[in-house]
């Protein structure tokens, strides 16, 4: 069965070419981008961005309304008034602002001079639209329609001006989305860039280049590479505020009769020489071209599912999900394959491929077992990123942006993304290296990573669990979440046949039942001595830089729950068996939250289940471990239509990557995996009546459950789930594996009182 698993990612590679469908080959499917929204999340917490990109793409131009602060991660929300311009780079559903490279901001009228500081437009609000690979948007101030759009490393911008003569372009090097908020004590600005080369304007070819090394969540280099349609005329040098060091410029423009300005825009991690030859690598014949082009490529994507029953609001949030989830990991390396790594030194990738923005403490729940099922052609290089970035770092990544490791979350999230792979038959990574690496990872220790990140592996070595005492803060959640890494470790090596290994690392992958408190019924903090956590309050939440504790964005209720995520019969055996675990579940259901506390993950709550935040999302599956699953049905649906909605505020807590979204889509199927990295999902009851899963060019699995399954009134009382596989019972009620999965051509679901 593993062979079929990855015959089939063959299968997607050697036809990657569909992606790049004719326009009037695509015009005969069903167009699922107008069924995207993109403002879904980009008001609120959710974190999204609503600018062009493709599935994995480099490049995402998008508007900026701000620049700084926790809520401009993707450096927009939907109700501000005015855009300060559209930069190329974005990240989104993150909790931390980064990116945003190379700001263009147009306009026509009384013209910016030296003194201008303010180069903000308002926006009219009835003119912004955006769909998959498409964003446009009027700004009235500056008498200029603004559209955006994409290829995988090439961002190209259409700008219509109201009349035609000189119009003016701002090009802000100096622009990014920035982490730390404010001024400094001094009022100088925080010291974003700190060097920059490679500056050259040539106005007769209209180009304009840059390289800036700067320092925010991570330090990174970005290469750009600039080409207006158009000569420019003349060029203006703002002065450098305090703290500036990248050249901020007003381009000047004759159009003479005409109104339209092109502009594209091409990125490199390497240097310029590298971005220029990504955009020469560009032959795309316009910008309307590449406009069709990517909705073509999208309209591919989007239809690796199909649910064409469920009613049209409930396709709307579930194909925006889905759009979501296709965003990251972004393809990083050049159009030659090189690409600078952890430590800012350029490799050449052994797959071609090689991807950054990987949110993996979020994204290896959900968003990465959903890759190995609709998009098994990225899987292998995927991994293979996570071994070069090894390669060069010593260690798997945690969180990556532009390639460099940030040592945000904690854990090692790598592993069960690499685990699951191998489990599911991918070949196109050496698998013992893999296990070196994942080895090494866990075993090794990092002098060069942050000081809140896990430097060695003494603490847990001695006592099995990382002591209150001893470890600086989180340390509950860091010994539960180490526990599925090692894990994932002990299950790799029995792949390989490597006894010693496994047995070591899933000892070790046990250090939870040591902070199991049969008491107060939760995992509680201990020190050294074996003593617990004095005083101690369940329901207190606790984060690094909120309310330091022993839990990260969580308290120990939701916490509690983790080890489910490697060992849900363990954890199950601790709380009582099946009826102490269902009597723990409805007390965490129905407990009374504190309250909403965004920054300390408390966000969309049923009872202590706190949706908004990675932490909780298996929870209501585990019912399936209990005497009555179909109260985690129930749980199911209710967080689906509560926390799930259209427009702007239609995502409750940021969606991370694809996290947020992933769980809807798999939820929608009715089947999760709540055991990353063990190849097998826990079934419940979808959400839709019929839903077909493109598992290849060739290969289908037809999904299907009766109307009665959909209504609360039906899910909400005790009820059995029967599913048949091809028409024969599942072997494992409740659960069911990848491999059974994928060869598979009908999956259905019947309701029984």
């Amino acid at each position: 069965m593993r062979a079929l698993a990855a015959g089939l990612a063959a299968c997607w590679a050697a036809c990657v070419g569909l992606w790049a469908l004719p326009v009037q080959a695509a015009a005969a499917a069903p167009d699922l981008t107008r069924l995207v929204d993109p403002f879904v999340g980009t008001q609120g917490t959710g974190h999204t961005f609503p600018g062009a990109v493709l599935p994995f793409g480099m490049v995402a131009p998008s508007p900026d309304t701000n620049d700084r602060g926790w809520s401009y991660s993707g450096g927009y929300q939907h109700a501000d008034a005015r855009i300060r311009g559209f930069s190329n780079t974005h990240i989104s559903g993150a909790g931390i602002p980064e990116l945003g490279d190379l700001l263009l901001q147009p306009r026509h009228g009384s013209p910016w001079t030296a003194a201008t500081t303010d180069f903000s437009l308002a926006k009219d609000r009835a003119s912004e639209q955006a769909s998959p690979g498409y964003y446009k948007v009027r700004l009235p101030q500056g008498q200029v329609t603004v559209e955006l759009t994409a290829t995988a490393r090439v961002a190209w911008h259409r700008y219509t001006f109201a009349r035609g003569g000189k119009v003016q372009v701002l090009v802000d090097g100096q622009h990014g989305l920035n982490f730390v908020m404010g001024e400094l004590p001094d009022g100088r600005q925080p010291e974003r860039v700190r060097a920059v080369a490679d500056h050259a304007v040539r106005a007769e070819q209209g180009e304009w280049q840059l390289t800036v090394h700067s320092r925010n969540w991570v330090e990174r280099q970005a290469s750009a590479a600039l080409r207006f349609d158009h000569p420019i005329h003349s060029v203006i040098d703002l002065p450098l505020r305090p703290g500036e060091r990248a050249p901020r410029q007003v381009l000047t423009f004759d159009l003479k009769g005409g109104r339209v300005l092109q502009a594209r825009v091409a990125l490199s991690t390497v240097d310029v020489a590298g971005a220029w030859a990504n955009m020469a690598a560009d032959r795309s014949a316009g910008f309307d071209a590449v406009r069709q082009q990517a909705k073509a490529v999208w309209n591919e994507h989007l239809g690796r599912i199909r649910i064409p029953h469920a009613p049209a609001a409930q396709q709307r949030i579930f194909y925006t999900a889905l759009y979501h989830v296709f965003i990251h990991p972004s393809e990083l390396a050049d159009a030659d394959g090189r690409v600078r790594g952890p430590r800012g030194e350029v490799l050449q990738t052994r797959s071609g491929h090689y991807y950054s923005t990987l949110s993996l403490w979020d994204t290896f729940r959900a968003v990465h077992p959903l890759f190995t099922l609709i998009a098994p052609e990225r899987v292998d290089g995927m991994v293979q990123t996570l071994l070069d970035h090894h390669a060069q770092q010593g260690y798997l990544p945690l969180w990556t942006a532009w390639g460099r490791e940030t040592h945000t979350m904690i854990g090692n999230p790598a592993l069960p993304v690499i685990a699951d792979a191998m489990a599911k038959g991918f070949k196109g990574f050496d698998h013992r290296a893999a296990l070196q690496a994942m080895v090494e990872t866990s075993t090794r220790p990092r002098s060069q990573a942050a000081e809140w990140a896990q430097r060695d592996w003494t603490l847990l070595e001695q006592f099995g669990y990382l002591p209150f005492d001893k470890e600086p803060g989180e340390s509950v959640s860091k010994t539960l979440e180490l526990g599925y890494g090692d894990d994932a470790v002990a299950r790799a090596a029995a792949l390989l046949g490597d006894t010693a290994t496994q047995q070591r690392f899933a000892a070790r992958a046990q250090g939870y039942t040591q902070l199991w408190d049969a008491e107060t019924q939760v995992m509680r903090g201990k020190d050294s001595q074996g003593r617990w956590r004095q005083p101690f309050n369940p329901d207190t939440p606790t984060s690094p830089l909120n309310n330091p504790g022993d839990y990260t964005e969580a308290n120990a209720w939701q916490y509690t729950l983790t080890p489910a995520l490697h060992d849900p019969e363990g954890l199950r055996r601790l709380m009582g068996g099946p009826q102490g675990l269902e009597r723990w579940l409805d007390a965490y259901f129905s407990r009374q939250a504190a309250g909403d506390n965004k920054h300390l993950g408390q966000e969309a709550m049923i009872g202590q289940n706190a949706h908004g935040n990675e932490p909780s999302h298996h929870s209501a599956w585990l019912y399936a471990h209990t005497p009555s699953p179909w109260k985690g049905h129930a749980l199911v649906q209710r967080i689906a239509k509560s926390f799930y909605r259209e427009g702007p505020r239609g995502l409750v807590g940021n969606d991370d990557c694809g996290q947020l979204s992933a769980w809807l889509v798999f939820a929608t199927l009715g089947l999760y995996p709540v055991t990353p990295g063990q190849a097998h999902y826990t079934l419940g009851l979808p959400l839709v009546r019929q839903a077909t899963l493109q598992l290849g060019p060739t290969k289908t699995l037809t999904l299907t459950a009766p109307a009665q399954a959909l209504v609360p009134a039906v899910r909400s009382r005790p009820h059995r789930v029967q599913v048949q596989l091809d028409g024969q019972p599942v072997a494992a009620p409740g659960r069911l594996s990848h491999a059974e999965l994928v060869a598979a051509r009908s999956l259905r679901f019947d309701v029984a009182r």
